[in-house]
């Protein structure tokens, strides 16, 4: 029994590596391309203008892991919780559908604008408008969860903050429309990986922690079992 619950807690901390790794990739990614793409502002253009041209597709590559990411994150966290007010499913819901409406632009990019020219700039739109809403709100509810579980309350300052400045530069870039567009929506995507990556490094550290302790606990039950039964 013991055995497949290290087993289990040794799977999980490799899948939430996968998950930073993923983060890291699709940041580093976001960030080469600034560089590398002379023919486009990086204050004006908006990252989705990268999907297209060169080194486009490498991109939307890294959106579609970082949809994975954002899911398998919400996945585990979830697992992690305790039992109790701090346990919802919402989160999970949430973050899964702001996976899907990036898989759907990184996707959606590729092919609608060829076949499609005219619905295109629809599915994108509605998408990821529904990546950055639903990824915002499911970081604060999520926060919230952390502030109701007493093994993640130390986090729950940091994450309800994070998440508050991510929610308001989302909503401050929506509504001033005279802001510079592509550093306005870059500064809300810095902020919502960036959180993601914290939140991830965070769980990994617990399930490294959880596997350490149980790997000593087991060492001195066997321990204290056998003193307890010696004449």
């Amino acid at each position: 029994m013991q055995d497949t619950a290290l087993t289990s807690a040794r799977r999980q901390r490799c899948a939430v590596l996968l998950v930073l790794a993923a983060l890291l990739g699709f940041s580093g990614c976001a960030v080469w391309l600034q560089f590398e793409r002379a023919d486009l502002d990086w204050v004006r253009a908006t990252l989705s203008l990268y999907l297209h041209g060169p080194y486009g597709v490498l991109l939307r590559a890294a959106y579609c892991l970082l949809a994975v990411a954002i899911t398998l994150l919400a996945i585990g966290l979830h697992a992690q919780m305790r039992p109790g007010p701090g346990r919802r499913g919402l989160p999970v819901g949430l973050f899964g559908m702001a996976g899907l409406g990036l898989a759907v632009v990184a996707i959606g990019d590729s092919w609608l604008p060829g076949h499609a020219p005219l619905l295109a700039p629809l599915v994108h739109g509605l998408a990821a408008q529904t990546a950055f809403l639903c990824a915002s709100v499911a970081m604060l509810v999520q926060a919230w969860c952390f502030g109701r579980d007493p093994r993640w309350r130390a986090q729950y300052a940091v994450a309800w903050g994070w998440a508050w400045l991510a929610f308001i530069a989302l909503w401050l870039h929506v509504l001033w429309r005279g802001s510079p567009r592509g550093l306005g929506q870059k500064l809300v995507i810095a902020l919502v990986v960036g959180w993601l990556f914290w939140v991830g490094w965070a769980l990994w550290r617990r399930l490294h922690k959880g596997t350490a302790e149980t790997d000593g606990s087991g060492h001195n039950g066997a321990h204290l079992h056998n003193r307890d039964i010696s004449p």
